[in-house]
């Protein structure tokens, strides 16, 4: 898997080098940005594959980049990973609520690294438009998979990579309960970061962009989530 263009904001000189020089030896193509303002400029001219972000930057910060980037939908489904040296459960909650795809705490291993990156290019890869796989309408909602776009009540509403997986697989099987720990693995991936929190914070945000309909994903207590089926309601 080589020859993806991935954009690295970091301040650090040292660190942003040694990114540069794993990925690069790697087979990717690297744009650098020092500072978070620079950063954004710099995902909006690349259109990268994916854009590895340190949270704690001068100026604007890394949460505040992935909120801009979340919020144009020429960069939207542009997969993130949050690379800083925090790594308390409340920062990584923070990081994916704001649309991050994956969250790595420093130090890390190259290893680490480009398997991480490769991990959410497969996930994305899995999105690409698939003819065989047709609309999915659900009341109000309507997902197109081949489009990677949600209407709801006609209205278009932009979901990170990881919250659209998350949609598309709870209403495809509607009705069906699934765990928390199946969602990571079937909707999401393995090898994403996984506390006990992630799948609670992309099922919120989900939620949210689905009002007024956000009671068609149901929580079942101590088990996981649901996609209301609404014909067994009748």
């Amino acid at each position: 898997m080589t020859g993806e263009r991935i954009v690295v904001i970091e301040d650090e000189p040292d660190i942003l080098e040694l990114l540069q020089f794993n990925l690069e030896r790697e087979g990717f193509g690297v744009v650098t940005a020092a500072n978070g303002s620079d950063g954004l400029s710099v995902v909006q001219r690349e259109k990268p594959d994916l854009v590895l972000l340190d949270l704690l930057l001068p100026g604007v910060d890394g949460l505040d980049v992935c909120r801009h980037l979340r919020a144009k939908p020429e960069t939207a489904d542009i997969p993130i990973i949050m690379v800083t040296a925090k790594g308390e459960e409340s920062d990584v909650v923070l990081g994916l609520g704001v649309g991050a795809d994956d969250y790595l705490q420093k130090p890390f291993s190259p290893r680490e690294l480009i398997a991480r990156i490769r991990a959410v290019l497969r996930r994305r890869g899995s999105d690409s438009p698939d003819p065989s796989v047709e609309r999915i309408e659900r009341g109000a909602v309507v997902i197109e998979p081949d489009r990677h776009r949600v209407t709801v009540d006609g209205e278009k509403r932009t979901f990170t990579p990881t919250e659209f997986r998350l949609l598309k697989f709870l209403a495809s099987y509607p009705g069906r309960v699934f765990t928390r720990d199946q969602l990571v693995s079937k909707a999401i991936g393995e090898q994403a970061v996984v506390i006990d929190r992630n799948i609670d914070v992309h099922i919120r945000s989900v939620r949210q962009k689905l009002e007024p309909y956000r009671e068609l994903i149901e929580t079942v207590r101590g088990v996981g989530y649901t996609f209301r089926d609404e014909a067994s309601d009748d």
